[in-house]
């Protein structure tokens, strides 16, 4: 049920990070904030399709 997901980054939509999520329990989309290289920041990082 586990599926692998793409996370961007939403200043610069730069796709940084993958992981995976479990489609059942969070059936919308997951968003974290991480560290942009780009940006050199912590920025929102947003699922992407």
């Amino acid at each position: 049920m586990r599926v692998k997901v793409i996370l961007a980054c939403t200043d610069c939509k730069e796709r940084n990070y993958s992981t995976t999520k479990n489609k059942k329990t969070n059936p919308d989309r997951i968003e974290f904030k991480k560290y942009c290289p780009k940006c050199t920041s912590h920025t929102l990082h947003k699922e992407t399709k």
